[in-house]
């Protein structure tokens, strides 16, 4: 009995709790759906700001520059190539790669046996030749004086001829006597004929023997010319490069030795667009000298030289577009033949433009700029340059407008932001950090004493180095950076 009570006390506890519990999913269910089926509440909508970078519109005068890749070239340069075939015999101790030579100075020799004895042969056919000429010459003197005898002796026979004709006349000469003196006269004649012919043939001789004269000097001037060309000459000052040489090897005619260059005519070769050179003319078409800036990067060192143009290429070229122009580097010796440098060409200065970032400029030439109550204005600009992340822009009636610097999709017209202005500066203005400084002598040693000191730079990095160092003003920049490796 005691048994049952509690199991029907159990069943109630039990039915009494899955009671409560249905009771209260019911209302749990019912606030959701009541929650789901209320209307929303609303709240004020507040317009949002953001901060934004603006700055003025300032129109000025500003040169456009554009930049290009160009090769230092140098207009004086000559392949030395060997004059003659042999064996060497003598080097100069500057025939190496990158030696200097002087103009005039001897290079190397060659062997000069083989083109001595031509040379010998020559001038011993050049004194025959002259000993002919003098007894050609002693002849057609020997038959002038022979036909002027003979001519007297014809001249003596015409008149004997002639006296015995006016006794005949008289009646005092013979037949026979005219006879005889009318031959003794034809022989005299017939002897100036032969005489005129020996002259005539001595004439003749000369003429043979001044032409003969005249082949053996050109041969003897052809053999002296083969023994200079046993030595090469540099032809001006220069450096030598591609130099492969020995004493004692041998060389072939027009063998390739060396090549010589002259440094101090040195000269940047860059390519740049029709529409860029376009912009180099003047109103006669005339190419201007526009300034160009060299900069040569080698190893975190830049090297900056500045010159003009000079000249452009006569030929686009096969195969190529644009325009090859020129510009001398003369005094520069920190360039060599090869350097691929950076050009940056300054074009002729435009007037009211203004320069802005590229940030600032979307493609179809818009800006936004800064309205009253700080909303957004659209506004149309003409993109004239493109500089590096900067543009060339021109406008009118925008002169002092603030603008966005930076644009973003999130910004448009009669949007309203919150303008970040660029601090005011203040006071004067800081002067500009000078290019070059002056050393002192200690400063100077401790730098030239790192370089050479420094085996992991390149040899030509270095010679660079050391030439800047041994200048009056130093780069500042080649000083920091030395002085920064150095640790001082």
């Amino acid at each position: 009995m005691r048994f049952l009570t509690r199991s029907l006390m159990g069943l109630f506890l039990m039915s009494l709790t899955f009671g409560l519990l249905a009771y209260a999913g019911s209302g749990i269910y019912s606030a959701v759906q009541e929650r789901i089926s209320a209307e929303p509440r609303s709240r004020p909508a507040r317009e949002r700001v953001t901060s934004v970078n603006v700055i003025a519109y300032e129109p000025s005068q500003i040169a456009p520059e554009f930049s290009t890749f160009g090769e230092v070239v140098s207009r004086r340069s000559l392949d030395l190539r060997a004059p003659s075939a042999g064996t060497i015999l003598k080097v100069s101790d500057n025939l190496v790669e990158g030696g200097s030579v002087t103009a005039g100075e001897v290079l190397l020799e060659i062997d000069p046996t083989d083109a001595q004895s031509p040379l010998d042969i020559a001038g011993a056919d050049l004194s025959e030749a002259e000993a002919e000429l003098r007894d050609a010459t002693r002849a057609l003197a020997l038959a002038e004086d022979s036909l002027k005898g003979a001519q007297d002796q014809a001249d003596l026979r015409m008149r004997a001829l002639t006296r015995q004709q006016d006794l005949a006349a008289r009646g005092v000469g013979t037949a026979a006597a005219v006879e005889a003196a009318e031959l003794s006269a034809s022989s005299a004649a017939q002897s100036v004929l032969s005489q005129r012919q020996a002259l005539a043939s001595a004439q003749s001789r000369i003429e043979r023997a001044e032409t003969a004269l005249s082949r053996r000097q050109i041969a003897l001037a052809e053999a002296e010319r083969d023994v200079t060309d046993t030595k090469l000459i540099a032809e001006f000052d220069g450096v030598l490069a591609d130099v492969a040489v020995i004493a004692g090897g041998t060389l072939s005619a027009n063998e390739k030795i060396a090549q010589l260059i002259d440094p101090s005519a040195l000269e940047v070769a860059f390519r740049i667009s029709t529409a860029q050179y376009a912009r180099l003319l003047d109103q006669a078409g005339v190419l201007r000298p526009a300034t160009v800036r060299v900069s040569l990067d080698v190893s975190g060192f830049d090297t900056i030289a500045e010159t003009q143009i000079s000249r452009a290429s006569a030929s686009v070229g096969e195969g190529q577009t644009g325009r090859l122009l020129f510009a001398p580097m003369t005094n520069m010796p920190s360039f060599r033949p090869g350097d691929f440098v950076t050009a940056t060409v300054v074009e002729p200065a435009m007037n009211r433009v203004a320069l802005l970032p590229a940030s600032a400029v979307d493609a179809a030439g818009g800006v936004l700029l800064l309205g009253e109550g700080d909303r957004l204005e659209y506004a149309s600009v003409e993109v004239l340059r493109r500089q590096g992340d900067d543009v060339i822009v021109q406008a009118r009636g925008l002169a002092g407008r603030e603008l966005v610097a930076e644009r973003s999709p999130l910004l448009g017209a009669g949007i309203r932001i919150s303008p970040l202005r660029p601090a005011p500066e203040g006071g004067a203005p800081a002067p500009e950090a000078p290019s070059a400084i002056a050393l002192d002598d200690e400063r100077r040693a401790k730098l030239i004493a790192f370089v050479e000191a420094n085996t992991r730079m390149p040899a030509e990095v270095r010679e660079r180095l050391l030439g800047q160092l041994n200048q009056p003003e130093v780069p500042i920049r080649v000083v920091e950076r030395l002085e920064g490796r150095m640790g001082g």
